[in-house]
């Protein structure tokens, strides 16, 4: 086996958080390491500096050991490279009109692209400002914002929706009665500080599932930990003459923790408490969306079921590339 060296934050430039925009310096370090280990190991075992060997080592065996060091010095692929090119081809492909000629066609499309973006870097105030606040909505602090739709008049919301409030109340020093079942005005969305649009189950179980793209799973951070959250609604709550923004959500399990290690904190899979697990929680602790799409993968990697029923009703994690970075 080949050893690999020790590295440490002073290999990396100090600019190294502006210039990756997906991942973590530490993250980045973690992978130069595993990839590197990886392409050597392969070339000393299969290779051993034979030359005859040496069409084994094709660019898939040992370019990813140079990823790294061009995610730091041009940021990461995807996004400089694949993004960048697959949306222009999609924005001027749609724009096509004349099929008889689409060559020719949009390549006018794009020098048009051309010359309103010059227009735009030349007189800024071209473009309209689009931060204006949607009619309906309520702006909170810390950058985050309740959109509509809302109830039309305060509704009474389910049992263990009440006993999570009154939890949230009592926590705040000011206890409520087991009796009390408050009735709330629901908001179905809230915007982010980092641009994303948070909904929420009391909106998105209305439509077909095929019809639309489920945004109510959120990661919000508590005390320092960081949880998965299936949002049921966001209300502002009056305790004490003081208005809370709060959002009601059901608490996705733990991960798995030797899956995780494993894969090296890639795979993060979890139970689904929906209506087991429910909670109030500040709308300021939501970081970011996620998706959380059913895990049939975990049944398989056990031979036995296990006897807890931890085995059933797994989802996994995939957040947007980016956030990390933007929101520290």
């Amino acid at each position: 086996m080949v050893s690999v060296p020790a590295y440490s934050l002073a290999c990396f430039p100090t600019n190294i958080g502006k210039i990756t925009e997906s991942c973590l310096p530490s993250e980045v370090l973690e992978a130069h390491k595993l990839l590197l280990k990886f392409s050597d190991d392969f070339e000393a075992f299969y290779v051993q500096r034979k030359t005859n060997r040496l069409h084994f080592i094709r660019p898939s065996i040992h370019s990813p050991s140079h990823i790294p060091f061009e995610t730091i010095r041009a940021g990461p692929g995807a996004i400089y490279s694949q993004w960048t090119m697959e949306r222009t081809i999609g924005n001027l492909g749609e724009e096509i009109k004349q099929h008889s000629n689409p060559y020719a066609n949009i390549s006018q499309r794009g020098v048009r692209r051309c010359q309103v973006n010059a227009l735009i870097a030349i007189i800024p105030d071209l473009v309209p400002d689009s931060d204006a606040p949607p009619q309906g909505s309520r702006q909170l602090e810390s950058g985050y914002m309740m959109l509509t739709a809302t109830d039309t008049a305060a509704r009474m919301v389910t049992d263990i929706e009440a006993r999570a409030l009154r939890m949230f109340c009592f926590e705040l020093g000011d206890p409520k009665p087991n009796t009390w079942v408050p009735k709330v005005v629901r908001w179905a969305r809230v915007k982010l500080p980092n641009g994303q649009i948070a909904r929420s189950r009391w909106k998105e179980d209305t439509i077909a599932l095929s019809d639309i793209r489920t945004s109510r799973n959120v990661k919000i951070v508590l005390d320092n930990k960081e949880y998965i959250v299936e949002v049921h609604f966001y209300i502002l709550l009056k305790i004490s003459e003081t208005v809370h923004p709060v959002a009601i959500g059901s608490f996705y399990g733990p991960p798995h923790e030797e899956l995780l290690r494993r894969s090296h904190n890639t795979y993060y899979t979890v139970q689904h408490r929906r209506d087991e697990d429910v909670r109030a929680f500040p709308i300021t602790s939501i970081d970011s969306t996620v998706m959380m799409a059913p895990d049939p993968r975990y049944i398989s990697l056990f031979k036995d079921r296990e006897p807890d029923g931890t085995h059933l009703n797994r989802w996994f994690k995939m957040q947007k590339p980016g956030l990390k970075v933007s929101a520290s």
